[in-house]
């Protein structure tokens, strides 16, 4: 992840909708691709204060009346009487919270924060994705949803049915449960599943993985996928779940697998290893960008998967003992198995094939 700078010199961040030590509102201008000040031209418009930009900018309509984002649209892109414009990746967010609950804006935010980080890092990547609006061959979206609670009073009408929401993904669409915005609700899910880490971020990137094997890999690639993954087919995702939650998951997974949730299906397999796949790339993008690490490659993106590897093993091993002098657990895992790095290859190799033309 980038950084970028404000017109006063101070450094600005990916989530900065205001400059700390300026004062002036900042956000995305997709015209020179970069956060950076705004400075409004009194018509109700913005002016973007990079001078080899100086595009003229209008908020996203989320930004101005919720600030759950901090992006802007192009001014001449937009209908000249239009309020409501939503940004690009604000677009692509069917369903969100119910805003008359306490916490949920809160929550939402955090949503849309996650959400943008990967976008981002899928813009990065070269990676591609669309809107039913543009006709894209997958319509990418995300429904924000919490679980109803069923209603004492029209429970016996047959109305106010309690409803379970699920996060996952189905044909484009990503759903992400609202508890897991919830630090403490997602805290209490961690410990339960056993997990070394549960993040928005990583549900995020973790579901894309099943976005993708369905946009690249389903009816294209899948005599591949089968070699390196297991048939997807037998035994079937509902068999293979079933048998999981029975038994748990496969003795000694480490060897063969980047978690235990990994093996419960070779769907769950590849898109837990997508995940850590768009983990190292987005630690290293951030590490080389704040100087904690320098690539000897120019572009991350065209970087060898050794060279990944690597560098982000080296840097594991840095933040760990960071880490540990505190008493943390570890943020990064030091070294991956050889079936692991197969895997990897295998999506390395996936993308840059299926990568648009920057």
């Amino acid at each position: 992840m980038q950084t970028f700078g404000c017109a006063c010199g101070n450094k600005l961040y990916f989530e900065n909708s205001q400059c700390v030590c300026c004062q002036r509102e900042v956000g995305w201008c997709p015209v020179c691709e970069g956060i950076h000040a705004v400075e409004p031209d009194g018509k109700g418009h913005y002016t973007c204060t990079n001078p080899d930009c100086r595009a003229t900018l209008v908020k996203c309509f989320n930004y101005s009346t919720y600030n759950v984002c901090n992006r802007f649209v192009a001014a001449w892109s937009q209908p000249q009487q239009n309020n409501q414009c939503l940004c690009d990746y604000c677009q692509l967010t069917k369903t969100i919270p119910d805003l008359s609950i306490d916490g949920n804006l809160s929550k939402w935010y955090q949503l849309e924060v996650a959400k943008r980080r990967l976008l981002y890092l899928l813009d990065r990547l070269g990676l591609p994705y669309g809107s039913k609006e543009e006709h894209f061959e997958l319509p990418l979206t995300f429904d924000f949803k919490e679980d109803v609670q069923p209603s004492p009073v029209l429970g016996w009408m047959g109305l106010g049915r309690e409803e379970k929401v699920y996060t996952g993904h189905a044909d484009g669409n990503i759903t992400i449960n609202l508890r897991e915005a919830d630090p403490v609700e997602r805290e209490k899910l961690r410990v339960a599943f056993g997990e070394t880490q549960r993040t928005l971020i990583g549900h995020f990137r973790h579901e894309i993985g099943h976005y993708y094997w369905q946009l690249l890999i389903q009816n294209k690639d899948e005599a591949a996928f089968k070699a390196i993954f297991g048939d997807h087919e037998h035994p079937s995702y509902s068999e293979a779940m079933d048998h999981y939650y029975q038994n748990g998951p496969k003795a000694n997974w480490a060897n063969a697998y980047i978690s235990a949730y990994a093996t419960m299906h070779p769907w769950e397999d590849f898109a837990e290893t997508w995940g850590t796949y768009l983990d190292m790339i987005a630690v290293l993008d951030t590490a080389e960008n704040t100087d904690l690490l320098h690539l000897p490659e120019k572009d991350l993106v065209e970087a060898q998967l050794e060279t990944i590897q690597s560098r982000y093993t080296e840097l594991s091993l840095k933040v760990n003992e960071v880490n540990r002098a505190l008493g943390l657990p570890d943020l990064l895992p030091e070294t991956f198995s050889p079936p692991v790095v197969e895997k990897l290859r295998y999506i390395h190799h996936l993308i840059a094939r299926n990568r648009k033309a920057q």
